[in-house]
């Protein structure tokens, strides 16, 4: 399915990349039909960058018209980020939090530092 998303006066074509609840490109993408969350479209952010279709070369991207007077931090905040098709879902301990599976250990526990000891 095909979608027009309006960004002020540009519209640009979104394509649905997933498959039954799959990221099928994605070898080790996360299996969104076990979980209570869903797939969320690609969209397209302030600068015109069409974000969570997995391209990741865009004309309009800032990445492509950088010099040393670009500020870096026009690429920070969530306007970079897709919610669902993003690298870090491909991971085994966020895999287990999309698919609502219960934490081994518990949440913040340091592997080797007991990070409560002297706090009781």
């Amino acid at each position: 399915m095909d979608e027009r998303i309006q960004n002020g006066e540009a519209s640009k074509e979104v394509e649905d990349i997933s498959i039954d609840g799959t990221i099928p490109h994605q070898i080790s993408a996360p299996d969104y039909k076990n979980s209570t969350r869903s797939i969320q479209q690609p969209f397209v952010n302030e600068f015109g960058v069409i974000i969570g279709d997995s391209f990741y070369d865009s004309a309009d991207s800032p990445l492509n018209q950088w010099s040393t007077e670009t500020d870096p931090s026009v690429m920070a905040g969530d306007q970079w980020v897709h919610p669902t098709n993003d690298i870090g879902w491909n991971s085994n301990e966020n895999q287990e939090l999309l698919e609502d599976k219960r934490i081994k250990g518990a949440r913040f526990m340091h592997p080797t530092f007991d990070v409560s000891k002297g706090k009781d």
